[in-house]
């Protein structure tokens, strides 16, 4: 994805920038295509890794600041030449950005950005085109590709909405846990107002709405987990969520408090299949008790379902 707010902001800060994107990898690569670095006169943000690939890459980079060129690719094979033996290879594609370059970006973009970055037809290629008009029929953004020195990357992320009931502990461990990766977009909601001291403003925050009311307002295809202090207020959240469409669920608790939600749930008349849609316990009981633990395991089972719910959307695209 790229990210033209950020890219604006980094314009408005250093007057012109690179910004180097994967557009190709394939064996061993240290990260996947679609990663993006920026790159000014004296420093950089984002990370392609690599160690000694980044390096060169930087150093490419700023080469390129007061060149005549706009774009710039580059195959690089991460073996001896660059002290490497990862054994696989990377395309790398290096744009100039300043106020004007930008400007054209943000004024062709909907959902995507498509632009030439290297010498091919004057038009979109037709593959491109199809690539483009696929995505669009399923209502989503266009993966990164190239074709014929034509570039497309969505401009809007598919970000999952994530919302944590209760900032508790936990609550708290979990939403700085998953707002450091941008495929999630986090909602925290508690009323007790003192319990969101300290925490980013990257993380949406709400005290002055019950978490209920909240829920309420959540898309269908969310995550939410459940974990206020009182274990009614649980109940009366799994009872709501069953009661409409979600995309996961998962309560804090033990395998007792488990098995008395099922029998009370299945009492307010769901179904089991449906119960059993909401995870819990929560986490990884491997890694301990700590909130942070308990984070980690959690984010870590998302992340792996959103993927495999991704992989299942583009399987059928």
């Amino acid at each position: 994805m790229i990210d033209l707010h950020n890219l604006t902001n980094a314009i408005e800060a250093h007057a012109k920038v690179i910004r180097l994107v994967v557009v190709g990898a394939k064996g061993s690569t240290p990260r996947d295509i679609g990663t993006s670095m920026l790159i000014w006169d004296e420093g950089h943000e984002g990370t392609i890794g690599g160690g000694r690939l980044e390096l060169e890459a930087i150093k490419t980079a700023r080469s390129l600041l007061d060149d005549d060129r706009n774009t710039y690719t580059d195959h690089l094979s991460l073996g001896p030449e660059l002290g490497q033996c990862c054994g696989g290879a990377v395309t790398l594609v290096f744009e100039r950005f300043d106020a004007q370059v930008l400007a054209k970006a943000l004024s062709a973009s909907t959902t995507s950005y498509v632009r030439q970055v290297e010498t091919g037809p004057a038009e979109i290629p037709k593959a491109l085109r199809t690539h483009i008009e696929r995505a669009q029929s399923t209502g989503r953004p266009p993966a990164l590709k190239i074709a014929e020195g034509w570039l497309v990357e969505p401009t809007v992320q598919d970000r999952l909405p994530i919302y944590i009931y209760g900032a508790g502990h936990v609550g708290r461990a979990l939403a700085l846990c998953l707002t450091s990766l941008p495929q999630f977009e986090v909602h925290l909601s508690d009323v007790r107002e003192e319990q969101f001291e300290g925490l980013p403003d990257s993380i949406w925050q709400s005290w002055e709405l019950l978490p209920t009311d909240v829920m309420a307002h959540a898309p269908d295809y969310a995550a939410h987990y459940i974990m206020t202090p009182e274990h009614e207020y649980d109940l009366e959240l799994c009872h709501r969520l069953l009661s409409r469409s979600f995309g996961f669920a998962g309560l804090i608790g033990s395998e007792t408090k488990w098995a008395r939600f099922r029998s009370r749930l299945k009492a307010l008349g769901h179904a089991d299949p449906q119960i059993e849609r909401i995870q819990c316990p929560i986490g990884d009981p491997t890694l301990g008790k700590h909130p942070h633990a308990i984070a980690i395991g959690a984010a870590a089972h998302l992340i792996k379902h959103q993927a495999y719910q991704n992989y299942l959307q583009r399987s059928t695209v």
